[in-house]
């Protein structure tokens, strides 16, 4: 017998596996088009201009405080942030307004800042319990979790109410 020729066995398995890969592929139905395919229901290959937003142009203390979405959720900047950025570890405008641990707990009135909640003091790794009286790591980092507001229409429909 030739090495190179192949034994019936092994010849028939593998025209059963091509045949049962043949008769699946028959039954897997319509394949998607490519404008079926995304969120945007158009094609995959189009390049869409996305629509122009615009944050808000108010100043510190002129805005009213946004609704957060969820409960827990870091709440946004309702005034301009432009001229306070690059946020940096040495010069971080935000914290120097907002950074003002004596009105924790306190009644705030129009105007006065949020401060910086014992949270962002507080080393949740190496010490949960430890309120420092810095920032800790990343959290000067500011506009990582906080966000302006904009006008920019919601990307996907969303059925999420308060409760």
């Amino acid at each position: 017998m030739n090495k190179h020729s192949r034994s019936p066995l092994i010849q028939t398995l593998a025209g059963l596996v091509m045949l049962l890969a043949g008769s699946a592929t028959a039954f897997a139905g319509p394949s998607i088009k490519a404008d079926g395919m995304g969120l945007s229901k158009s094609s995959v290959f189009s390049v869409p201009e996305p629509a122009v937003s615009h944050y808000p142009t108010t100043q510190p203390g002129e805005s009213k405080l946004l609704p957060r979405a969820y409960q827990g959720a870091p709440p946004q900047v309702p005034h301009s942030v432009s001229e306070f950025e690059p946020i940096t570890t040495q010069m971080n405008m935000c914290a120097a307004c907002h950074g003002q641990p004596a009105l924790w707990g306190q009644k705030l009135e129009k105007g006065m800042p949020t401060p910086i909640p014992p949270s962002h003091y507080t080393d949740l790794r190496n010490a949960p319990g430890k309120v420092t009286e810095n920032l800790i790591g990343a959290r000067y980092n500011c506009n990582q979790c906080h966000v302006p507001q904009t006008d920019a229409p919601a990307l996907v429909k969303n059925s999420f109410g308060r409760k």
